[in-house]
């Protein structure tokens, strides 16, 4: 089924560096999430620009393609190419302490989100059952449609332990026989009678249940790292196999249920109070701060460490009211904002509209890079919205009972606690956060984007104020002055390749840009290395100066338009140093590349030799 996403992942794996520059890979609901040896073999903006990606993000010390809801597709194929245990030994990389955190914490927790979904979807089901008197709740059915939701959740530190061991690079397995221990129906016993457990009748093992538990096993995992590491040190190889486990049992069993594992139940509680207090007196915060800011926190990454809030707090008090409510309301509002843009605007409907549709059904990042960020406003409008919709949820004191995507099938996770007023509340903040967010940006459209409800068909004005032609273009020319070769000739891999689109390179003789095609400025990069226009007819040119001169910031670069510039075939946009970009030791050769030749069946490079800036340089034909 993946198969014909092979280029897709070929291409990603060759533009990261290789597979021998890949130490990890994983992915989450969206992302193909990359640990490089060497981030800077990367060609990022290849990436962005390869049709199938929507953006590449750096956060939680990981290289991040989006790639969307087939993103498990896609890496099917990338798992072919490279050796996901990691086989090259990774560069020092420096991490602020958050940037630390958040990596662990989303390397434990994100691993088994599609088990906590899955089973947080059968306790739906479930209630669904239930309320509607299909089944009865004293019934054989039940009791074991429970025991396929609760073993996941039951055995919790089990899966935990094995995640954060191949975090931790220490043994998955046995970590998770230390965890076995901690819910040995034997010690449940024991907790049960409350009689004291004295080890060798001087270690005190203090009572504590560890069903469902989170805090205790991440403990226990964390310093077994050491000790198994210390242990494979010292201990010689040929006695390393049979040593190294049953020293790493007894020396951890021995602390999981004497030092660690208490801590982690106390901690546990701690936790399970401030939880309550939040519910009970502030239940408003967290719904609001994470309904309005989900966006910004995606964006950065930080979202990987607050949302295993949701499932912490749910193994201490059976509901969710920290991550759940607050993220559900802020898809809904995005989703709903993307929609307004996509119904109102004849330009970006065909980006906006699926990415809409990706949303509502929990997907965010989508419409997130493809519509709400470029655009600013419906950005802002929908994180109005979703503080609006997690301010009813959080003073409704609204509660999801079970862990699952953050889309409109996830309503079922707020039926529970024997009412169905949960999911009442939910569906109405939802209601408040889409209308919100969608009037905002109704309003805010037609202030930012005065022509965008045009047709695209529609004949918009040049820079000269004289209406463009909108019949498909017949080509385009030089943007620099200098030698022309076809673009298969670049110096450059990635594009030589072909893999953005043809078109071709040019060893420039001036310093001067002018533009390619008449159009709209559709992409200009922070660097100003490299700027994108759009034809009315579709047809995108980009124009990419120079080889890895992203690495200048910008320092030899000077452009004179802006994103949404209109300009005409010919006009100078700016001008580069080449001097400076050849002292810092890069090539000043220019790629002109036709990456969407819309209702053009083949492109012909018409210039021979030596090309001054504003000669026909391709030339299109149907």
């Amino acid at each position: 089924m993946s198969s014909k996403y092979e280029p897709l992942a070929r291409d990603i794996v060759q533009l990261v560096g290789g597979k021998e520059n890949v130490t990890n890979a994983y992915h989450c609901m969206t992302r193909l999430r990359f640990t490089l040896a060497d981030e800077g073999k990367a060609d990022e903006e290849a990436i962005k620009a390869h049709d199938g990606v929507i953006d590449v993000i750096h956060g939680a010390g990981q290289f991040q393609v989006c790639i969307g809801p087939h993103v498990a597709d896609v890496f099917e194929e990338v798992e072919k190419l490279v050796d996901t245990g990691g086989t090259a030994e990774p560069a020092e990389e420096k991490k602020g302490p958050l940037d630390t955190v958040i990596d662990f914490v989303a390397g434990t927790f994100q691993p088994i989100i599609p088990a906590l979904s899955g089973a947080g979807m059968v306790k739906a089901v479930m209630a669904l059952l239930t309320t509607f008197g299909v089944i009865d709740t004293a019934s054989q059915t039940y009791q074991m449609l429970n025991i396929f939701a609760d073993g996941v959740f039951y055995f919790l530190p089990i899966l935990l332990a094995f995640t954060e061991a191949q975090k931790l690079k220490c043994n998955p397995i046995l970590a998770a026989g230390v965890a076995a221990m901690m819910l040995h129906p034997t010690w449940s016993g024991f907790v049960a009678a409350g009689d004291p457990i004295n080890f060798f009748e001087v270690i005190p093992f203090t009572l504590a249940s560890y069903g469902s538990s989170v805090i205790p096993i991440i403990l226990v995992v964390f310093v077994q790292s050491f000790v198994e590491k210390w242990l494979n040190k010292h201990i010689p190889a040929s006695v390393n196999l049979v040593f190294v486990p049953m020293l790493t049992f007894l020396v951890m069993g021995t602390v999981a249920f004497s030092v660690l594992g208490p801590i982690g139940y106390i901690v546990g509680e701690w936790l399970s109070v401030f939880f309550t207090f939040l519910a009970e007196n502030a239940a408003w915060v967290p719904a609001v701060l994470i309904g309005g800011l989900c966006p910004l926190m995606v964006m950065f990454g930080i979202h990987n460490g607050i949302a295993p809030l949701g499932p912490i707090q749910m193994a201490d008090l059976g509901y969710d009211s920290i991550w759940g409510p607050g993220n559900i309301v802020s898809n809904m509002a995005q989703a709903s904002a993307g929609l307004v843009v996509a119904l109102r605007s004849g330009k970006d409907r065909k980006v906006a509209m699926p990415g809409a549709i990706t949303a509502f059904m929990g997907i965010t990042e989508p419409i997130l890079y493809g519509t709400n960020l470029p655009k600013k406003y419906p950005l802002v409008a929908a994180m109005i919205g979703g503080a609006c919709g997690g301010l009813y949820a959080g003073l409704t004191q609204t509660h999801r009972f079970a862990t699952g995507s953050g889309g409109l099938p996830a309503v079922l996770l707020y039926i529970g606690d024997g009412t169905m007023q949960h999911l009442i509340n939910i569906v109405i903040a939802m209601l408040i956060a889409s209308a919100v967010s969608a009037a905002l940006t109704f309003i805010l459209f037609g202030h930012f984007e005065k022509n965008a409800n045009e047709p695209a068909t529609s004949e918009p004005e040049n820079a000269a104020g004289n209406p463009a032609d909108s019949a498909p273009i017949t080509g385009c020319v030089a943007p620099v002055s200098g030698t022309v070769h076809p673009l298969s000739e670049a110096s450059d891999k990635a594009f030589a390749s072909l893999m953005m689109g043809d078109g071709a390179a040019i060893d420039p003789a001036d310093d001067v840009v002018v533009a390619p095609i008449t159009g709209t400025v559709t992409v200009l990069f922070p660097t100003k290395h490299a700027v994108g226009i759009t034809a009315d007819d579709g047809t995108e040119v980009l124009v990419h100066i120079g080889i890895d001169t992203v690495s200048l910031n910008g320092e030899p670069f000077d452009m004179k338009v802006a994103q949404t510039d209109r300009v005409t075939a010919g006009q100078a946009i700016g001008s580069f140093d080449r001097q400076a970009i050849a002292d810092a030791g890069y090539s000043a050769q220019t790629m002109v590349i036709v990456t969407n030749a819309a209702g053009h069946g083949a492109q012909k490079l018409v210039a021979q030799g030596i090309a001054q800036a504003g000669d026909d340089l391709i030339s299109f034909s149907d």
